[in-house]
């Protein structure tokens, strides 16, 4: 008997190799052995020339219970040869080959006719085994932003994981259809099938993240902190995805979501318009307020981007937490500079602000990277800057629905969690190869790992190519801008309060534009829509 102790006992199966059909009487070994599924492994294995039929069941029965013993429950398998569980190795029926005509205690030696004829049952059924495929097909289904990450990820990760993983992959054409489909089952409790809601990962973007916490659509990534992945962070994303419960930043807080794609807001602008009436170019937020470009500039209707650029020229930061105490000249002086803006823009418009842009309706367009850049390849004398004095940071992360809490059995296996290669799945998105689709701008955006990243490593990538006219390299800004460019973090109260009293107040003035700024920033801050509506009242 030989045993090799691993570090715990599990995948226990036991396999009897009884005498050739039983025709041979009291001469030939019986042998027992014990396969232990995980590294290192255990074997035990017993050979017996038997006196008899007592002492053959005296012998069956200890080994039957040392087998008990040892993991609480057995797998006994008798055949003409060794047959095989799917837990056993292929190397286990080797072994039996192998020492298969070695047994020669009654006078039988490796020649004998018996083991000869042993010899080739345990060939065929060891080349048996070989022709047979024993895999578990595990599902890991993915509802991503289109054009948010490169196709070739999905086939280089089934690559990674071999035939073990059924990729699922399915993609939506907005952050908000995500976040509709994630969110509408808890409201009326039906749920389709084929929604985010019942995936096991899907793309969540940086703004809809508080609130998905906050309404409990996602669940927090158990053991996140040990993973590969979240250890090669840099800390500023460390920090960003550390909240509490209710999606507040929190450094005592569970990881919540994963990065793997992210950009900046930037300024697109015409050269050749601005070359015909020989105007300067842009290069920070300051621009905006020229008054040769009243009525020619396009932006997004997003709130917390419209009152941070008027922050950030002001000198401020995006997560201003109390504008009266932070900036000069207080909410007054900043609803001042916001109302200036509402008369330089033309169009507030997140689906259409592009479209003005493309047809000369205006001169400049003002959005995200993700938007901008494609538009602005498309077209020609087009430049785009990352202003000077810094920008947002947007993001999109992997985020996994709490699809748990749902009471329905329309979405299988998932009510039990998210699938077992989840976080296979998020540490490939994360490796260092899968950064040079973003290097090289076959995707807008770049990798989280190069958030941080010498731009010297960023610009040997890009070096020869043709480029846009831009001050971004390879999607990044330069080092200089993104160290005064921030990620965008979950209002405070306080904040919240003050932004109510600035649409609120801009309002009375231009009551179409802040009435749409106002039904946008309700759905990405819980609660806020009925306290608006009380203070404009």
């Amino acid at each position: 008997m030989s045993v090799s102790s691993p570090p715990s006992l599990r995948g226990l199966s036991l396999i009897h190799a009884p005498p050739y059909r039983n025709r041979i009487q009291n001469s030939n070994p019986t042998r027992f052995t014990i396969h232990y599924s995980q590294k290192p492994s255990i074997q035990l294995s017993l050979n017996w020339s038997p006196a008899g039929d007592i002492l053959r069941q005296i012998t069956i029965s200890s080994v039957l219970f040392l087998g008990l013993s040892i993991n609480g429950f057995w797998a006994f398998a008798p055949s003409a040869s060794a047959r095989m569980l799917p837990s056993t190795s292929p190397s286990s029926v080797a072994q039996l080959h192998d020492k298969q005509a070695t047994h020669d205690s009654d006078g039988v030696g490796k020649s004998g006719n018996v083991e000869n004829i042993e010899d080739e049952e345990t060939k065929a059924a060891f080349e048996q085994w070989k022709s047979k495929t024993y895999a578990l097909t595990v599902p890991l289904t993915i509802v991503a932003l289109q054009n948010s990450l490169p196709p070739l990820w999905f086939k280089e990760f089934l690559q990674s994981q071999g035939k073990r993983v059924k990729l699922r992959p399915q993609f939506r054409r907005s952050l908000h259809d995500i976040f509709y489909e994630l969110s509408n089952p808890f409201k009326k409790g039906k749920v389709n099938p084929k929604s985010a809601v019942a995936a096991d990962v899907i793309t969540l973007g940086d703004s809809w993240l508080s609130l998905a916490i906050d309404k409990g659509l996602i669940e927090p990534m158990e053991g996140a902190e040990d993973q590969d992945w979240f250890q090669s962070l840099s800390d500023k994303w460390k920090v960003y995805l550390r909240r509490s419960s209710d999606g507040k930043l929190d450094f005592q807080g569970r990881i919540w979501a994963a990065p793997y794609r992210w950009g900046s807001m930037v300024i697109a602008y015409n050269k050749k318009e601005f070359r015909k009436r020989n105007l300067a170019p842009i290069e920070d937020w300051a621009d905006l307020w020229r008054p040769e470009l009243a009525g020619k500039i396009s932006m997004v209707d997003s709130p917390r981007e419209i009152v941070g650029a008027v922050l950030k020229y002001m000198g401020a930061s995006y997560n201003t937490t109390n504008i009266d105490f932070q900036v000069v000249g207080g909410k007054h002086a900043v609803l001042q500079k916001l109302s200036l803006l509402v008369q330089q823009v033309r169009l507030f418009d997140s689906l259409s602000y592009l479209k003005a842009f493309g047809v000369g309706d205006v001169w400049v367009a003002v959005g995200w990277s993700s938007d901008v850049l494609p538009a602005a390849k498309r077209m020609s004398n087009v430049a785009v800057i990352v202003p000077s004095s810094g920008t947002s940071l947007w993001a999109d992360l992997w985020a996994v629905p709490a699809a748990s809490r749902l009471a329905t059995d329309r979405i299988g296996g998932r009510v039990r969690g998210p699938s077992p290669p989840l976080y296979q799945w998020i540490e490939f998105c994360l490796q260092p190869e899968r950064a040079l689709p973003f290097k090289k701008e076959a995707i807008v955006g770049a990798s989280p790992i190069t958030l941080e990243a010498p731009i010297e490593e960023l610009q040997e990538v890009t070096k020869g190519r043709l480029k846009l006219d831009t001050n971004l390299v390879a999607n990044v800004p330069p080092a200089e801008i993104l160290a005064r460019c921030e990620l965008l973090e979950p209002l405070s109260d306080d904040a919240i309060s003050e932004y109510q009293w600035l649409l609120g107040n801009l309002q009375k003035s231009n009551h179409n534009m802040s009435s749409s700024l106002l039904h946008y920033f309700s759905s990405v801050v819980p609660n806020f829509w009925p306290k608006i509506q009380a203070k404009v009242e």
